[in-house]
């Protein structure tokens, strides 16, 4: 047989193919365009909480940190039974309110001028991204809301965690997906002596009027076709004693979460611009399963949460689930730039059947985020941000508070 040469040779069974052939290229690029488009926000699976994939995260120290200041572990009965460890505070040993007796003069003049300086680019850019995300969903209506509360940040009881560390951390800011592995958190709950303190002295002086009071129930639903997000149902209490649905919301997205260390009061503060969300795309099926949990609800003011079901009534067929209840006392006291809520809350999480009551202070910096949607100047929106972070400074990080001469 005569020899044929190598490219002139002809088989039955197919040559492997090269990279480079179109016959190969056309499935991987259907491959690469099979993707699933990205989810608009990160979730924290431990809470359920989102955050914007963009979010801005910053941690700030305010105040002297020459010499006096220290990492102090502080007894917190609920946190150490949970966690097996007791937290670190940020702690300044030479507390001084009154800068006459500072003769270094090392407290900052007008903290909140510097805070202020500091958060008001990440506040014009952050709402510029949510108001462009405001009309992406149609299934829901998102309404801005920049929200201040007050505690104490914490720390994790780790020996790798230095005070050098943390000040390193001081002016960061960074995506969350970046700080995966924070090692602070910010416990919210207060005495029931600083509510106190708030309607007796700070409510007088801040200007705002008395609104209303509210006991509001909170039911957390597990949607199996939002598996990474919780609904939540508000409900009241009718005449005749039944549980009432008002609303439905969604998890709110956080798009910039502040966390401040001050260190010349006596409470830390905290700063998140998020979206809220409420629900109105639901079914008359969906409604009507969602109101079925609801009603078969029973009052029970001996149980944690104030709320619990006959056994097998905390679902819905396949769909939705019961996984906690929060039963909410709640004061409010508003003025044109500011709501200010006093909240007590009794809460159960039927997945670890374990729940706290905690003393919450919340308040919605409104005329901030009026000047906003207003589209005002930058100067205009820098003004107001620093003129109620000074109203903060002077009147709710301080345990207790004498009544201005």
């Amino acid at each position: 047989m005569a020899y044929i040469p190598p490219h002139k040779r002809h088989s039955n069974v197919p040559e492997k193919l090269s990279p480079t052939t179109p016959e190969l290229l056309v499935p991987q690029f259907k491959r690469c365009t099979n993707l699933k488009p990205a989810e608009p926000y990160y979730i924290d699976r431990r809470g359920k909480i989102l955050y914007a994939n963009n979010v801005i995260t910053r941690f700030l120290i305010v105040g002297s940190t020459e010499g006096s200041v220290r990492l102090h572990s502080i007894s917190m009965e609920d946190f150490e039974r949970r966690m097996g460890e007791k937290p670190l505070a940020l702690v300044n040993s030479h507390l001084m309110t009154d800068e006459n007796n500072d003769p270094s003069g090392s407290i900052l003049r007008k903290p909140w001028a510097s805070v202020s300086g500091k958060l008001l680019q990440d506040l014009l850019s952050t709402f510029e991204i949510m108001k462009n995300e405001m009309d992406f969903d149609k299934l829901e209506v998102r309404k801005p809301a920049l929200v201040a509360r007050f505690g104490s940040v914490l720390f994790h009881g780790n020996p790798s965690v230095s005070l050098e560390g943390i000040k390193e951390c001081e002016v960061a800011v960074a995506t969350l997906r970046q700080q995966q592995l924070k090692k602070y958190f910010f416990y919210k709950n207060v005495p029931p002596s600083n509510m106190e303190n708030i309607v007796d002295v700070v409510v007088p002086e801040i200007g705002v009027d008395v609104n209303d009071e509210k006991h509001i129930y909170h039911v957390k639903m597990l949607d199996m076709t939002r598996q990474d997000e919780l609904i939540s149902c508000k409900c009241s209490v009718t005449t005749d004693n039944r549980l009432e649905l008002r609303k439905v919301q969604l998890n709110p997205i956080r798009y910039m979460v502040t966390e401040i260390a001050c260190l010349e009061k006596s409470k830390d503060l905290k700063l998140m611009f998020c979206a809220k969300r409420i629900l109105t795309s639901l079914t008359d099926d969906e409604k009507c399963s969602i109101r079925a949990l609801i009603s078969s609800a029973v009052l029970d003011t001996n149980v944690k949460g104030g709320l619990r079901w006959p056994l097998g009534e905390a679902s819905s067929g396949d769909r939705y689930s019961v996984i906690g209840v929060w039963h909410t006392i709640s004061k409010a006291f508003s003025s044109p730039s500011l709501r200010l809520k006093l909240i007590h809350t009794d809460r159960f999480d039927f997945k670890i059947s374990d729940g706290e009551a905690t003393n919450d202070i919340v308040l919605k910096l409104k005329g901030v985020v009026s000047e906003l949607q207003k589209h005002k100047s930058q100067d205009s929106v820098s003004v107001m941000l620093e003129d109620t972070l000074k109203l903060i400074w002077d009147h709710f990080l301080n345990d207790e508070h004498s009544p201005l001469p």
